[in-house]
């Protein structure tokens, strides 16, 4: 099985090369330096999930784009089953574990994930790019979620919707880890 580093070096540099983009090109659109790119595409760094967020943004793409392949469209996969328990991993130098469920659908236009937020764990998120939403229910624990310059608690069973093209944030303060199921909305050009 390939690891989540060299997995994403594969996507990276095959989704540069279609675009017929430089190292250089890379950069200018993703915001991601030149040197960073070329190590991410190497496998000799972990990138953040920030920066993985400034990849996808610059190359308009889905996260689960450089994480998996696409998924076949609901219409020709007719019921698929997928197993968190063996997808969840670390995929990127940050402590959350990501398990992404099913890729981005272009059908649908979602993604749809199982996130885990470690005790103590606190993210501030870039805008996506324009159009996407966020929808995000807690299963375990309790999450504060940054939306419109207010952080909103949580709790298991309760769920949010909010524009991912607005900064937004999340924040586990408690001991425990947070466990939480989110759509990815993102309706293409607007």
């Amino acid at each position: 099985m390939i690891n989540p580093t060299e997995h994403i070096a594969k996507n990276v540099k095959w989704f540069r090369q279609q675009k017929k983009w430089s190292l250089s090109q890379a950069a200018e659109k993703t915001g991601v330096s030149k040197a960073m790119l070329g190590q991410i595409e190497r496998g000799e760094s972990s990138p953040t999930i920030a920066t993985l967020w400034k990849i996808v943004k610059g190359f308009d793409l889905s996260l689960s784009s450089l994480l998996e392949p696409v998924s076949t469209p609901i219409g020709e996969a007719g019921t698929v089953i997928r197993d968190a328990n063996a997808l969840r991993r670390q995929i990127a130098d940050d402590t959350m574990l990501v398990a992404p469920l099913f890729p981005y659908d272009p059908t649908l236009q979602f993604e749809y994930f199982e996130l885990t937020f470690p005790a103590g764990y606190e993210r501030l998120s870039e805008p996506h790019k324009a159009g996407v939403v966020e929808i995000l229910t807690v299963i375990n624990g309790g999450l504060e979620v940054l939306s419109e310059n207010t952080w909103h608690p949580l709790t298991a069973g309760q769920s949010i919707r909010l524009h991912g093209d607005q900064p937004h944030g999340y924040r586990n303060g408690s001991a425990n880890e947070a466990v939480v199921l989110t759509v990815i909305n993102d309706p293409g050009d607007p």
